[in-house]
């Protein structure tokens, strides 16, 4: 059972939107920074800009250990058309400026990034099945099909669901006309179909899914779909096999009581939900029992039996018994994983160094480089930041280790990059600068850009 309050805060990234201020922000040693305001938001209308520190809201000092996210929703946050007035410090002005923002809807998007990685391959990361997805990928499509997308990488890689109807929806879009997409069936519930229309936008292009062990529930029913009627290669790690049907039943008082009723499977008839007869314990333990067989880093070491065999449109082998089984397996990256990069992430320090450098010298950056595209190709983490990076480990507490930055060098500099990059322009562009050494998009591409071995993949071997 759910009270009424835990229901709206799960249901706000999937109706996608939410009454604020608009604004993207760090707290930056306890104070409120501005990262960027929200796109034509309340606060981008009356002047807040990147870099601002929030001082005073309604005349109250909003600074120091009482501020925290819950802190920043409850006095940012409410009904549209009400006011609020904050007191701003900017650069290294000495004197606060004020600002009355009146609150409004502020829009939640689903798609997290969205651009082309060459002159043919589009790349669209959904982060989840919100109420507006369908209309964001439509949108997303539409920019990359302008500008020559001929294949496509669609990246499901951690996203755990949403809505079965956005699931139904973007699986259309893929399918040609009166497609199986997904069925429920329960021990008390008949069967139920949904199938494909005749209004899929990318019903022939080459097509990529990407998924791995946090993919669930209607990411497993696209991946499912796609996979079962040979429509595109699946890449990447078993999903995470979360496939029950469950219906709301509201109370008088807004709280919400959950009943499960059937399960979803696959057009080919493989169920989703992974088994759970051994118990709640077990089932919770299923990610790191994932992690002890090998699962993660070595495909043979997932055993499937007979009775789980399946068949796609084509005749190629599938397997059911919980999650999707991807086409083609891609290894956890260990090359990274030392506890000083654990440490410089978990307290902050790598997120807290890299913005603060963004804020200071986004005007810099933005003047050296003429757009993303030159400061991606040319931009080089060096000594001077490499220094920074130390000093932050030590205000963070965090011991540098030398032979373990070592091992984690290549990475780490990565993502100071990748991370200055988003606090220069936008999140998409985290993804843009992280992809060079992405193993599941470089796979991609490697068999989109093969014609033969594309094909291969999808027929009977």
């Amino acid at each position: 059972m759910s009270s009424k309050k835990d229901v709206e805060k799960a249901n706000e990234p999937l109706v996608g939107s939410f009454e604020g201020i608009g604004v993207t922000f760090q707290l930056i040693r306890d104070t409120i920074t501005v990262i960027s305001p929200t796109a034509g938001g309340p606060s981008e209308k009356v002047g807040i800009m990147a870099g601002d520190q929030f001082i005073k809201i309604d005349g109250e000092e909003a600074f120091g250990k009482k501020v925290d996210n819950e802190y920043v929703q409850k006095h940012l946050r409410g009904k549209k058309g009400t006011k609020v007035t904050v007191s701003v410090k900017r650069g290294s002005d000495k004197e606060l400026l004020d600002f009355e923002i009146i609150r409004d809807k502020i829009p939640l998007n689903s798609i997290n990034a969205a651009y082309m990685l060459d002159n043919h391959v589009g790349y669209i990361k959904l982060d989840r099945f919100a109420q507006e997805s369908t209309q964001e990928f439509k949108e997303a499509f539409a920019k990359l099909q302008a500008q020559g997308m001929e294949s496509l990488i669609f990246d499901l890689r951690g996203n755990t669901g949403g809505y079965l109807n956005t699931a139904i929806e973007l699986v259309d879009q893929f399918l040609e006309e009166n497609k199986l997409i997904v069925f429920t069936e329960g021990l008390r519930s008949p069967r139920q179909e949904w199938k494909s229309t005749k209004s899929g936008l990318y019903t022939t292009g080459k097509l990529v899914v990407l998924i791995d062990e946090g993919s669930a529930s209607a990411s497993e029913i696209l991946s499912g779909a796609v996979q079962d009627h040979d429509r595109g290669v699946v890449i990447g790690r078993r999903s995470f096999g979360k496939g029950l049907v469950q219906r709301p039943f509201n109370l008088p008082d807004g709280a919400q009581i959950r009943l499960t009723t059937s399960r979803y499977h696959t057009p080919s008839g493989r169920c989703i939900q992974r088994p759970y007869e051994k118990g709640v314990e077990d089932y919770a333990k299923e990610m790191t029992k994932r992690l002890e067989h090998g699962e993660y880093f070595h495909a043979d070491s997932i055993h499937f039996p007979d009775s789980l065999k399946y068949k796609t449109d084509g005749g190629r082998t599938v397997y059911g018994g919980g999650g999707i089984m991807p086409d083609i397996f891609i290894p956890v990256d260990t090359s990274y994983n030392s506890k000083l990069y654990t440490d410089l992430v978990r307290k902050g320090a790598l997120n807290r160094f890299t913005t603060d450098y963004g804020l200071k010298h986004r005007e810099e950056i933005r003047a050296q480089y003429a757009d993303f595209e030159q400061f991606n190709k040319n931009f080089v983490v060096g000594k001077d930041l490499i220094d920074g990076l130390k000093k932050a480990a030590e205000e963070a507490k965090v011991e540098w280790n030398d032979e373990q930055f070592k091992r984690s060098e290549k990475f780490v500099l990565l993502q100071v990059k990748a991370l200055i990059a988003r606090n220069v322009w936008e999140t998409q562009e985290y993804y843009r600068v992280m992809a060079s050494e992405d193993a599941g998009i470089q796979k991609a591409m490697e068999i989109l850009d093969n014609e033969k071995s594309y094909k291969k993949m999808l027929k009977n071997k």
